[in-house]
């Protein structure tokens, strides 16, 4: 039965919080209990590798950690092959496992923390390279009807940065599958691996590229084990260009990048590091030096001094450059 358990471990923030009703998932011939036991609490959280969360003091609902394990190929097709792994597998462990192996496609997507299913849930995406497209399926639990669902790339409603499931608390993912494209061709467009020295001789294979995405995030970015931090803490904005002309007009350095759809993605560091805002604390809370996109827990954080810091920095960006930026994490305050 759950039980009361500290979440401050399960965290990346490594922010003090209280369950007051914890389970660890480790078979799915748990699940139907789930759907038994949910109802009687006010909401339930399912828990991966907690890199992409802003957690309250105490949290009054059932916090369900998802822990199946388990990687194999499923099939080998002429184009692709489809390997999958279960959702509490690391993420970054199974894009090392799939590029030692040969399966070769999600290099781009190395040492991103968190666990395989909570990688649609996001969407996750770095260095030219979205979970989406990569993604083949997944298997869910639907907590609601109790029922185990398969769900394509059009029912999980893959946008940037975001899915269905950011939305909708019905499904826990417990396995997911990917289309790793047979022939490979390397993903370069980002600017930092264009320059990596590594990979400007001849084509780069996919280890060479695995190894630069983690020498490059590992000098970019601070280590969750060492000091409390959730990546990312801001999507990069997206404007039309028009917008994105006003701004070049006001702002000549303006950091953007085309999309296909015409519309432009701002850097949301660029946008904070403008206001001054790199570096800088607002109590227990700050800017990691590094990185303006990263706020980081300097050392007994709560999740009021994080979103404290957040919504500062948002009023400056918004009265300075007239852009909103949207968190990244789902933030569970009580």
């Amino acid at each position: 039965m759950p039980a009361a358990h500290d979440l401050r471990t399960l965290n990346t923030f490594g922010l003090a919080c209280e369950a007051s009703a914890f389970l660890a998932l480790e078979d799915p011939a748990q699940l139907p209990a789930v759907s038994a036991l949910a109802g009687r609490y006010p909401y339930w959280l399912a828990l991966g590798g907690g890199s992409n969360l802003v957690l309250g003091r105490t949290l009054a609902g059932l916090v369900l950690q998802v822990a199946f394990k388990g990687i194999r190929l499923v099939q080998t097709r002429a184009d692709a092959w489809i390997v999958e792994a279960a959702a509490g597998e690391c993420w970054h462990d199974f894009v090392a496992h799939c590029v030692a192996q040969g399966w070769d496609g999600l290099e781009n997507l190395a040492l991103i923390p968190g666990t395989v299913g909570a990688a649609p849930v996001q969407n996750i995406g770095a260095y030219g390279v979205e979970l989406a497209d990569r993604f083949h399926s997944l298997s869910a639990w639907d907590v609601a009807r109790g029922e185990a669902v398969e769900m394509s790339a059009a029912d999980c409603r893959f946008a940037y940065r975001d899915s269905r499931f950011k939305r909708e608390g019905r499904w826990i993912i417990t396995a997911v599958r990917f289309a790793l494209p047979r022939p490979w061709q390397p993903v370069l467009d980002y600017p930092d691996l264009r320059r990596w020295p590594a990979l400007q001789q001849g084509k780069p294979d996919a280890r060479a590229i695995f190894d630069a995405v983690c020498a490059i995030r590992r000098a970019k970015l601070p280590d969750p084990a060492r000091i409390g931090n959730a990546g990312s803490f801001f999507k990069n904005p997206l404007v039309t260009g028009g917008v994105r002309a006003q701004l070049l007009a006001r702002f000549p350095d303006l950091v953007s990048y085309a999309q296909p759809d015409g519309r432009y993605k701002l850097a949301a560091g660029w946008l904070i590091d403008q206001c001054g805002w790199k570096g800088r604390a607002l109590g227990a809370a700050a800017v990691h030096d590094r990185q303006a996109l990263v706020l980081v827990n300097r050392g007994g954080a709560t999740a009021d001094d994080i979103l404290g810091l957040a919504q500062t920095i948002q009023a400056e960006v918004e009265a300075r450059f007239g852009v909103a930026l949207e968190p990244e994490p789902v933030i569970v305050r009580q």
